[in-house]
């Protein structure tokens, strides 16, 4: 079931390896899109604001946990590559140790702090308790999260992507039930919504867990490998923990110009939010391909082939720009009919408002192709540190547009900042990545 990225064609061990993880992705994305749907049809315009007001500090923290989560599959990719299997095992028994740390202090924190993190963000009264039932639920499934996502990280560095995939389609089967018995059937509103999410992720990541225990023998630990050890928990860290504030870094610019939307009124509001569930949507195949792109860039560092590094970033990038060029014509001639699955067709305004951020955005989609592809591939080869500064760059354009643009011209603000972070990621990120190849191979 493991697979060596070592050997053969780039682009078709690439692509064969994106596929599930674009189905993966997507069925990922349909845990909020369920709540979203559900939500805006059987519980009206206010509860899906509620609930579209928590997106950014969800994409924050979940984004952190993620990323963290990710970051801890890289050494175990690359000691794979390199055969070390001993070692492969260690990091693979401390990235769990590391993960119930991690688990715990977040759930802790986040749950405490809820009421103050709405209040900092400026979240309109008439949703307020909404978001915060939503949220709160929310956080306090963050173990089963990091479960899922950890376990998924280290089957994705041995270079099986379907896995994951199946259990996953597993749960979101499961998610859609619970859905629609919590709300409609039990009418427990937007906290239905949100219990329903974490019961179907935590058994995503319980089902994962157990099938990896059980079918992996190049996993079998020996004694002396299962224990704690502070160097292979200070690699982990390294790796992981800049990543996890990556996803951060870039969530904290999404926070800013939610609270800048906020400060526009509801109407604005439930716009932003129709058009960020569809652009998420559409954005998952990138984070498909870049995860491909990583996983290879990873095991061929591990096997010392350099130059397989530079041809698998090309063949993602490849893939991932095609992809961009098609969804983008997508969202600029169809996007407000994408974004019917969120919003009643009688909220002609709000629909008008989601079709102008979606066609500027859409304009722009083959940005994310080198953006994600380079930013992850760099991440993958141990560089975590240095891609942050890819995710500052996002941050200073949306903090720019969000604190002294938008203020000033208001919503037309708001459709113009995301292409603007992308853009300048990605003057960052592409010669940075030349510049570290060029250092290993040295």
């Amino acid at each position: 079931m493991t697979k060596d990225m070592t050997k053969g064609s780039p682009m078709r061990l690439i692509w064969q390896f994106s596929i599930p993880l674009v189905f993966g992705n997507l069925f990922q994305q349909m845990y909020n899109m369920i709540d979203t749907i559900i939500v805006g049809r059987y519980l009206g315009l206010n509860a899906l604001t509620s609930v579209g007001a928590t997106a950014s500090i969800m994409f924050l923290i979940i984004g952190f946990c993620i990323g963290t989560c990710v970051g801890m599959g890289v050494p175990v990719a690359q000691k794979f590559g390199a055969a070390d299997y001993s070692n492969m095992r260690k990091y693979v028994c401390n990235a769990a140790y590391l993960s119930i740390f991690i688990a715990v202090v977040l759930t802790l924190a986040t749950c405490l702090m809820c009421d103050n993190i709405l209040t900092w963000m400026r979240t309109p009264q008439d949703i307020y308790q909404g978001a915060y039932t939503y949220l709160f639920i929310i956080f306090i499934g963050i173990p089963f999260t990091i479960l899922y996502n950890v376990v998924s990280a280290i089957i994705r560095a041995l270079g099986d992507s379907r896995t994951p995939f199946l259990f996953l389609v597993l749960s979101t089967i499961l998610n859609i039930v619970l859905d629609l018995l919590f709300i409609i059937v039990f009418q427990m509103g937007v906290a239905g919504a949100a219990l329903a999410t974490i019961l179907a992720q935590a058994a995503a990541g319980i089902l994962c867990l157990l099938f990896m225990m059980r079918n992996y023998d190049v996993l079998k630990m020996q004694r002396d490998e299962k224990r704690i050890s502070l160097s292979h928990i200070r690699n982990l860290t390294i790796m992981s923990v800049p990543m996890g504030l990556q996803f951060s870094i870039t969530a904290i610019g999404s926070i800013l110009l939610q609270s800048a939307v906020n400060m526009l009124g509801s109407v604005y509001v439930s716009s932003y939010t129709a058009a960020l569930k569809v652009k998420q949507l559409a954005m998952c195949p990138f984070d498909a391909f870049a995860t491909a792109g990583s996983t290879f860039g990873s095991q061929n560092l591990g096997a010392g082939q350099y130059r397989r590094i530079r041809q698998g970033l090309g063949c993602s990038i490849l893939i991932a720009a095609v992809y961009g060029i098609a969804i983008g014509l997508v969202l600029v001639f169809a996007g407000s009919k994408i974004a019917l699955l969120f919003v009643h067709g009688s909220e002609t305004e709000v629909l008008g408002y989601t079709q102008q951020i979606l066609t500027f955005g859409g304009c722009f989609f083959w940005l994310l192709a080198f953006l994600n592809c380079t930013r992850l591939t760099i991440q993958g080869l141990g560089y975590s540190s240095l891609a942050m500064l890819a995710g500052l760059s996002e941050l200073a354009a949306r903090g720019i547009m969000s604190l002294a643009v938008i203020p000033k011209n208001g919503f037309p603000g708001v459709v113009h900042a995301d292409p603007l972070a992308w853009l300048a990621a990605t003057l960052v990120v592409m010669p940075m990545f030349f510049g570290i190849m060029r250092r290993i191979t040295k």
